[in-house]
Formats: structure tokens, sequence, C-alpha cells
């Protein structure tokens, strides 16, 4: 019996029950980890034969030879095993984070003056140590924060012995330090000022805030107004970071923002963790592109949850996705309070999750060697679409005329969001004459994917698109449609529509219209995108009514045809040029006698 029929026969075998199934490979390894709502559904769905499955799971079910299973009483309890599982075998074709970057700690010298600076391990130095953190880009930020607000010292002099040794560096003069080694600074105060930035680090602003806001007016009271002052502008620079953050972190104490960017064979999956109203952490992963954008957020928020015991109240996404009443339940577990998965359509919460999906599209375009406009934009039009991948190769048709004359057409190609000119093509319209955008339209493409069949290899057609956009509404994608699908193409198919000001106004379907303006990447796209093939097909039939027009004047003189004109145009390119020719230099060329050369110079003069 053959493997996949094997399979397929044990599956069959199985209970329509809640449970996990574990693929395993020819050396018993398991290899792929999953939970289903009934296991012989979801089982058999990976054997049969003529099922649709994305590049990751064909090649999973190529490699499996068995499978084990477990039954559970719920859906929950499978979900829960599912990721126990997946935290024991890490399967190769789960999606799966690395935890990888290590933990991070505040450092504080146990000295006269102390120093406070972040390290990423604990050594035996007799030095305090307060951690680990996971997120070092957060603890080094924080602490930078720290030495800016407290003014503390970041040179290498040793306290007190090198008091009044050497003049103030510049970061004194400046104001970025307080100048300990002036000697002005006592090791009380400067004690005081320690704990103050300590208890900063750890997230206690407001306490700190109140507690030197009360010493500064003592001090004002007992006439020391240095250290009055000194308080001051540590309030004050406080305060203006507390407004800064404000603007990024939104109205909710603590949350974790997420989204998922998808590029050429790649995906970032991106977090913001927030916490008292502040960023304390920022990540991205990059991982395999499963083709699943929905199936791949809801196995990465599991993921990322299985390296964390700290699960927030609010869990912000960029749009729904499956198990989403299941993930809430188990992380609402997990977390011992409520727990809620959040979809925001507008405001503060929005813009979380854009600043969320930027930071995921940058981290994407420097891994893939391209721009972060780029990434995002290509990543945003397969959302819109509802595009199995980002289109790296996109083609848009636009048609030209004046009044049904000089029919033309221009294909234009982006790759990777960007113009590809040396794949440009420049149609003119045979099969009629008059004006017929939505034949010209379906000519243009009939024609070339003739040339994508009949062609040898090395021909501009021979690839495929990801993405056919035409310039036009429902009218052009019903009349290229038919063509498509006699021709057995199977590329997505939209238009690109104007407003009255022929400005890009929104996509067109077969059944409908998509609005982009507020999608803000993917509308710069598909605006230039248009605007390109406008200027490329008007440029082409620009081209072409030159040269009919001249054609024209050229056959309207006695004794020139179609084939005398041309050949004068060959030789000579312009009319100006033939006008300046000699009498002897137009009877050289084939097919003119003197008379007739004559003929065409004094034509030409007079016109």
């Amino acid at each position: 019996m053959q493997r996949m029929e094997r399979l397929l026969k044990k599956a069959n075998s199985l209970p329509l029950q809640s449970g996990v199934y574990l693929m395993k490979d020819s050396s018993k390894k398991v290899i792929y980890v999953g939970k289903a709502k009934k296991l012989k559904n979801r089982v058999t769905s990976y054997f049969r034969k003529n099922t649709s499955h994305n590049a990751k799971t064909v090649m999973m079910v190529s490699k499996v030879e068995d499978f084990d299973y477990i039954l559970t009483d719920s859906e929950f309890e499978a979900l829960v095993l599912e990721c126990s599982l997946i935290k024991q075998y890490q399967p190769k074709y789960n999606i799966l984070l690395k935890d990888d970057k290590g933990y991070s700690y505040i450092r504080v010298t146990r000295e006269e003056f102390p120093r406070i600076s972040e390290v990423k391990q604990k050594a035996e130095d007799g030095a305090k140590y307060i951690g680990p953190y996971t997120s070092s880009w957060a603890i080094s930020s924080s602490v930078r924060e720290a030495q800016t607000i407290f003014k503390l010292p970041d040179c290498n002099k040793s306290f007190p012995r090198d008091f009044g040794k050497a003049r103030p560096c510049l970061n004194y003069h400046i104001g970025k330090c307080m100048g300990v080694c002036t000697g002005k600074i006592s090791r009380e105060e400067y004690a005081e000022t320690i704990d103050q930035a300590l208890a900063f680090l750890q997230g206690e602003s407001k306490q700190v805030l109140q507690l030197m806001e009360e010493k500064m007016l003592a001090c004002s009271e007992n006439m020391e107004f240095e250290k009055a002052a000194r308080l001051r502008d540590r309030i004050a620079a406080i305060k203006r970071l507390g407004d800064k953050q404000k603007v990024v972190a939104g109205t909710y104490r603590r949350e974790d923002v997420f989204a998922l960017v998808r590029g050429t064979k790649k995906m970032c999956f991106g977090a913001l963790c927030f916490a008292d109203s502040r960023l304390q952490e920022s990540e991205n992963f990059i991982i395999e592109d499963s083709g699943e954008t929905e199936e791949a957020m809801r196995e990465l928020l599991l993921r990322f949850y299985a390296m964390r015991e700290d699960i927030p109240p609010r869990i912000v996404l960029e749009s729904e996705i499956a198990d989403s009443a299941l993930l809430e339940a188990y992380f609402s577990s997990k977390a011992g309070k409520t727990v809620k998965l959040v979809v925001p359509q507008k405001g503060e919460q929005l813009k979380l999750v854009e600043l969320c999906r930027q930071n995921a599209a940058q981290h994407l375009a420097l891994y893939e060697g391209k721009s972060m406009k780029q990434t995002a934009a290509l990543d945003e039009l397969t959302r819109l679409l509802g595009l199995p991948a980002p289109p790296v190769y996109i083609e848009s048709y636009d048609i030209s005329h004046t009044g049904g004359q000089d029919n033309v057409a221009g294909m234009i190609v982006f790759k990777n969001g960007k113009p590809y000119k040396k794949a440009y093509k420049r149609f003119a319209i045979k099969g009629f004459s008059g004006q017929d955008d939505y034949a010209s339209m379906a000519e243009v493409l009939e024609r070339r994917f003739r040339h994508y069949y009949e062609d040898e290899e090395g021909s501009g057609f021979k690839q495929l698109p990801d993405l056919i956009l035409l310039d036009g509404g429902k009218g052009q994608i019903s009349a290229v449609e038919p063509v498509l699908k006699a021709m057995h193409i199977e590329v997505p198919l939209f238009g690109m529509v104007k407003d009255s000001k022929h400005k890009t106004r929104a996509i067109a379907t077969s059944g409908g219209e998509i609005q982009i303006n507020s999608v803000r990447t993917a509308f710069s796209l598909v605006t230039e995108i248009q605007d390109e093939v406008h200027r490329f097909a008007i440029a082409y039939h620009h081209q072409k009514h030159r040269k009919s027009s001249i054609s024209t004047t050229l056959t309207g003189i006695e004794g020139i045809g179609e084939a005398r004109a041309k050949r004068l145009l060959r030789q000579f390119g312009s009319l100006r040029k033939i006008r300046e020719a000699d009498v002897a230099e137009i009877a050289a060329i084939k097919g003119f006698s003197p008379a007739l050369a004559e003929k065409v110079k004094e034509a030409l003069q007079e016109s």
C-alpha cells in the first residue's frame, strides 16, 4: 500500500473528537504537532488528493511516515496539550521563536560614589545586580535615560580619588553631568541621587517625582538653591520624557501589541510591550513564511507567551485570528486574570499597531536587503487584496489613443515594489480600428499570454506575474477575465480606479471596489504604478501619433505610398531632415527617381 493511502486509511479511523496529533518522519522523530476540534476531519485533510496546501504543509506531509494522537475532553485541553508538546519536542514544521537574546541586569557598583550600567550577565565582583530583564534594549535605553535625567557621570574617573585633579569635562559645562569631579557634590547627595535613579529604573516614576518635588521645596526653604535647581531640572526631564512616551504608549497602562509582515520568503513577527504606559520592550522575529497569516499569528502568540510568564490584560492585534475566544481562555488561565484579544479600528491603539508593523517591516527589509517602504507596501497590498503571498512581480496595463486613432497599450512591471524597466513592453492595437478600450485591453492581454506559451526561454514574456493591475474599473476586468480563463492563466486581476481629478481612488474587483485611501503605503504604491503605466502608454501613443502624422504628410505627395514613405523616414528620421536633404540624396533611395525626389522637395517646402 502506498504511503499516502496508508496514512489516509489510518486517519479515517480517528474519532470525531478533540485532541492533538503528532506527525513523525521515517526516524520516528516528531516533526509537527497540531490540535483539532475534530481529529478525523483535520488529520485526513493532510492526506487527501487534490488538497490545496501551502508550500510548507506540502513539504511537511512529504516527510510524514506515521502519526500519533492523544484524545482530549475539550478543544481547550487540546490547545494546552499542543503548547506543552511543542515546547517539549520543538518540531521542525511548527513555528518556533528562539529566545536566544539572553537576559540583562542593572549593575550598581559598591563604592563611595556608585556607578549604574547595563550588563548581559552577573559577575562575582561585589556589585549589586538588579534583574534579570528579558529585554536588553529596554534596559539599556532606560539606563541611558536615567544617566541623562540624573546627570550621572559616565567617565572613567574614580571618586573621591580624582576630586579636583583636572578641569571638569565638556559634559559638565554643557549641563549633562552634575560634576562630581569638582568635589562639590557630597556623598550623601550623590547616594540620594542614585537611589532616585534606581527607583526610576524600576518603574517608580510617580513616587520619584513626588519625593523630588518635596525635596526641592525643602531645599528652597533652607536656602540651598543650587541643590534645588538640580532637583528642578531632574523633575522637568522626567516630565518631558513622560510626555514623549505618552505619544507612543497610548492610553492603556499594560498591553502588548503585535503585527505580522510578510516578505518574499520570510515573515517578521513584531511585538511592542508596554508597562506603566511606557514602551518596555520591542522585539522582532524573522521566521519562515508559512503562507497562512491568520494561523501563523495564532501559533506565534502561543510561542511568544510560552517564553514568558507575564501576560498583560490586553493583547492588541492588527486583525482577527482563528480561535480568538479559545486563546483568550488559555491566556486568562495561564495569567490568573482576564486577558482580552483586541483588534482596534481607529484612534491611538490603531496607531500603535501601525507603529509595530512599521518596525517589523523595517526589520524584515534590512534582512531581505529592501527598503522598509517597499516591504510595508507589498505586505499591505497583500492583505488588502487577499493575495496568497506578497506580489514580487506586478504587471500593469493602460490603453492610449486620440479619438480612436493610433491605439496603443503600455505594459509596465514592478519587481519587489520598484519599476523594472527592462521588462516594459509596448503594443500597437491591431485587431480593429476605432475606439474600444475594453476590446483593446482584451487583445493586449491575449497577445501577452500567447507570447508566454509560444516564445522561447529567455523572452521577456516567459515569467508569469504574481498580480495584474489594469488601468480602469469593472469594465476592463470583465473584458480581460474571459481571456485569462480561456488561456488557463490563474493570476489575481484587479483594476485601478481614478477620481474626477485623475487621482487614484480605489482598487476595482469584478464585484465592486476596495477603498485604499486610508492604507497609506499600499495607496502610494498603487498610485505610483498607475501613474507610471499611464506615462508609459501616453509616451508610446505620442511617438506613434507623430510618425502617423509624418507618414500622412508624405503619402499625400503624388507617387509616394506607404512603402516609399517608410523608406524616407528610415533614411532621414524626420520631415525636417528630409527638407534639408539634397535632391540627389533623396534620389539615391531605392524606388526614387530624380523627378520623384524633386517632387518630394517641392511638396515639403510648401508645407
